[in-house]
């Protein structure tokens, strides 16, 4: 999923905003239309949108009521239209802000790290180059996309949220499979030699997750 789409049809001012945004270390896509917006979101998501009214075709108040028949994701509408009407339209159609441009980027950049902490801080848990999600039961490593199945994730999410401690192998399996689970206790060595192959560097030398021989496994 992306932090950010911005869908703004003016590359002198979109280009900045992107550079801006990355600085401060959200993954950013751009669109300048309408129709390109509605495509990237229902295909990738995004955390936050950043939206301009005055586009080509489809226009931005279409966008935001496309993207609220579906989610709920934060989006702010930035544009030179600041007319009551307009700024009412766009609060009525589901926006969470309407921003005038010209913006002070500080102020746009405090107003869209407020959202991340208000919004995702509590649903997301990073160790080094891996990101979850536990809301979307998501991962990522180097911010590109990890496949997993619901029990690779589940007890990735286990690990990760208790670094540094080994885990016994009874402890791992009852709180993912259940200790009245049909499953034998080889699921756990399978599920972390796949876990082993989507997030180490060298699986066959795993460095994150590290076996604690006649015991179990650790986070690192």
């Amino acid at each position: 999923m992306i932090d950010i789409l911005i869908t703004e049809d003016n590359m002198e001012l979109a280009e900045p905003l992107c550079d801006f945004l990355r600085a401060e270390g959200y993954t950013v896509t751009w669109a300048d239309s309408g129709e390109k917006a509605v495509t990237i979101f229902e295909k990738y998501g995004a955390r936050l949108v950043l939206l301009d009214i005055m586009l080509p075709g489809m226009d931005g108040f279409s966008v935001c009521k496309s993207i609220r028949k579906t989610s709920d994701t934060p989006i702010f509408i930035i544009s030179a239209k600041g007319e009551k009407n307009d700024k009412l339209n766009g609060l009525i159609l589901g926006a969470d802000d309407y921003i005038e441009k010209p913006y002070d980027i500080d102020i746009l950049i405090a107003k869209i790290a407020g959202i991340f902490k208000r919004r995702y801080s509590l649903d997301e848990v990073t160790s080094g180059n891996l990101r979850l999600n536990k809301a979307e039961k998501t991962a990522y490593k180097n911010d590109v996309p990890i496949e997993m199945t619901n029990k690779e994730f589940e007890l990735l999410q286990l690990l990760v949220e208790n670094p540094g401690k080994t885990l016994t192998k009874e402890y791992l399996f009852n709180k993912i499979w259940g200790s009245d689970s049909i499953s034998e206790q080889q699921t756990l060595t399978v599920h972390i030699k796949w876990l082993r192959e989507k997030i180490e560097d060298e699986p066959k030398k795993p460095a994150r997750i590290q076996t604690v021989w006649g015991v179990g496994y650790k986070f690192v």
